[in-house]
């Protein structure tokens, strides 16, 4: 995996470490693909703790960003498939029109996040408000996450480095 990531960054031109890094991880765990960021953004505030709210702030924007990628493709899908129109008004169809852009406060959780931006593009939410739901369920999210990982202790991590064999 870290042969691919590395591979990733330098076809884009881009250092593998750093704040690029956190904004592309954040971008790409935020389609479908099954990659977290949580992982490289803690490891960068880790070395790099007056960095802390930049970092947070690259993440969000970043993650945000895919979310939103993912919000156009359901768009983009809903327009050109028009074969697919479902006539049945299911309960999570209803749920969806009764929430609006505001459940996308939930993008942020694994598995269900995805689908959801995919879904409120589908439904052709207003792409603005679920931009800034969008943003602020992300931006908990990494500050949560965050702050939990400072909580483990670093013997935690330095005998986890030894386990993997990456110390």
């Amino acid at each position: 995996m870290d042969h691919a990531l590395q591979h990733f960054f330098g076809w884009f031109g881009m250092p593998s470490v750093g704040l690029p890094a956190v904004f592309i991880s954040a971008f790409v765990s935020a389609t479908l693909l099954p990659i977290g960021s949580e992982p490289i953004l803690f490891g960068y505030t880790s070395l790099n703790p007056n960095m802390y709210w930049l970092a947070i702030f690259v993440a969000t924007i970043g993650n945000t960003m895919g979310g939103m990628f993912d919000w156009w493709l359901g768009l983009i899908a809903s327009k050109r498939i028009k074969s697919v129109e479902v006539t049945t008004q299911g309960r999570l169809r209803e749920w969806l029109k009764e929430w609006g852009p505001k459940m996308l406060l939930f993008s942020w959780l694994p598995g269900f996040g995805d689908p959801l931006c995919i879904a409120a593009g589908w439904l052709r939410l207003a792409w603005f408000p679920c931009l800034i739901y969008m943003f602020i369920g992300k931006l908990l999210r990494y500050l949560t996450m965050t702050w939990l990982l400072t909580l483990v202790p670093d013997s935690f991590w330095h005998q986890l480095g030894h386990w993997l064999h990456l110390i």
